[in-house]
């Protein structure tokens, strides 16, 4: 099967097709950072990283490319309204943000530029594009001329008559048309700037994508990626900037990552409706909020609820159990145990295929647990061999996913595990009573017991979340902005 993605810009699913064999160019709009990283952009990286980590699962060399915007008005007025430089809350709430990622296993793009770092690239492309004519400069402000680009809105699909007519458009009477959209922006009192043959001042947040995207991985590239929420207006001007400075197509394959809501709602900084993900990180196990995202297609969208992060938990402590499990019976299998039927071909043909449809996560985490149901039926007639290779499966089907299995091994308590022996000792004596006595007390310590024709063995428990936990305060902002 041919690997098939949605693509945005024809609203369809298409074969994929990189611009250059076997290597993929790939552009993510990254964070603003000016506050606690939350769980609508762990949604975002965590959906891309499984596309990243899919392509090159699938062989391809990707070069991955996250911008962080470190100069934005809210980085601005957080600095003024806590006396500190716009350079240190940058600082400090990236490095909140690669705390997070690091713990959802997200890996490292390979570039992360930011924004203050091209400031010079960005007047040069601006520059060039107001020699072209597609720019014009009013009272300090750089503007592009949407009318000026035929196939403004080709991405959105948006009716550009009702939007001029004054629908979701703030009115600025400096701009030819309400839907033009600033290059570059004259500095304000008190606000950062760079020099620019339009005065002082700073560019405008499309332009600093497009720039960031062009400098490092070429005029075309491969995926651009990023929530819904940036098809209009932001990716919809990359576009229109990029194709009218080279004439070149800028993207072959627009990606877009489905919201998080609550009560129907997007989950966002601006509505205040957002769990910070070190909260949720100090109440779930990362592996558990990156399962909880795994289990919705990358595409659509998330009701967020505690219930449902607790059934991510529950089921994916049913894969590691069943790892952990593997790697008892390897240990204890015996040699002249009944070979049975027991072909993994099939799922690892259904994980592919899965994946291979548009990156389909659900579809590949249910191959996992038809593989573990089929364990479970016919383990304690399966040789070492096949067992071995099951766990090798799944550890290869890890290498996507990212599920922790590896690190999964539970470390057992000493205490438990005399106990545990002390029950085998009692069950032995057909003292059952002691027995149970003793199961119980392993169970409060949190622990369960697998009894199996080869002995028994202690797992963990999946423990109930606990009272959220309050994230630290630096700045002395009570209410998030």
């Amino acid at each position: 099967m041919v690997l098939k993605v949605y693509n945005t810009l024809t609203n369809k699913k298409e074969d994929f097709e990189p611009l250059t064999k076997n290597k993929v160019s790939m552009y993510v709009c990254g964070i603003t950072p000016y506050d606690e990283t939350h769980l609508g952009h762990g949604r975002a990286y965590v959906a891309f990283d499984i596309i990243r980590r899919y392509l090159e699962y699938s062989g391809y060399k990707v070069t991955y490319v996250q911008n962080i915007t470190d100069i934005d008005d809210k980085i601005i007025k957080k600095a003024n309204d806590s006396n500190k430089s716009i350079y240190e809350i940058a600082s400090y709430y990236t490095d909140r943000f690669f705390s997070v990622m690091d713990k959802l296993k997200v890996k490292r793009a390979d570039h992360y530029p930011k924004a203050t770092e091209y400031i010079s690239d960005m007047v040069s492309f601006a520059k060039n594009l107001e020699e072209k004519g597609f720019a014009y400069f009013v009272d300090g402000d750089l503007y592009f001329d949407i009318s000026k680009y035929k196939d403004y809105g080709q991405l959105s699909k948006k009716d550009l008559d009702k939007m001029l007519a004054g629908a979701r458009v703030e009115v600025n009477e400096k701009k030819k048309n309400p839907l033009d959209f600033v290059l570059w922006k004259a500095a304000k009192e008190g606000e950062p700037y760079w020099d620019s043959p339009w005065g002082r001042g700073r560019p405008g947040w499309h332009t600093e994508c497009v720039v960031m995207s062009r400098k490092l991985l070429g005029d075309s590239i491969d995926i651009h990626g990023g929530g819904a929420d940036l098809i209009f207006p932001h990716h919809e001007n990359e576009i229109a900037q990029a194709q009218c400075c080279s004439s070149k197509n800028f993207v072959k394959y627009w990606l877009h990552n489905g919201f998080i809501t609550i009560n129907k709602e997007k989950m966002s900084k601006s509505l205040g409706n957002y769990f910070s993900l070190s909260e949720l990180l100090q109440k779930y196990d990362p592996m558990t909020v990156r399962y909880f995202l795994l289990r919705t297609h990358y595409r659509s969208p998330i009701n967020f609820s505690f219930e449902d992060l607790d059934d991510a938990q529950t089921a994916l402590s049913t894969i590691k159990n069943a790892y952990d499990d593997m790697q008892f019976m390897i240990q204890n299998t015996k040699n002249d145990m009944l070979e049975v039927d027991f072909s993994l071909v099939k799922y690892k043909e259904d994980f592919v295929s899965s994946m291979d449809d548009d990156f389909n996560t659900p579809s590949a985490l249910a191959v996992i647990f038809n593989l573990i149901k089929n364990y479970h039926e016919k383990k304690y007639k399966l040789t070492a061999e096949q067992i071995t290779n099951a766990k090798l499966m799944l550890e290869e089907f890890n290498l996507v996913l990212q599920l922790g299995l590896k690190e999964s091994k539970v470390v057992i308590k000493e205490s438990a595990q005399e106990l545990l022996e002390k029950r085998n000792e009692a069950r032995k004596n057909k003292d059952f009573a002691l027995a149970d006595k003793l199961r119980k007390q392993i169970e409060e310590m949190g622990y369960i017991i697998e009894d199996t024709p080869f002995g028994s063995f202690v797992k963990k428990k999946v423990l109930k979340r606990q009272e959220m936990p309050k994230i630290s305060d630096p700045f002395g902002f009570g209410k998030r902005n």
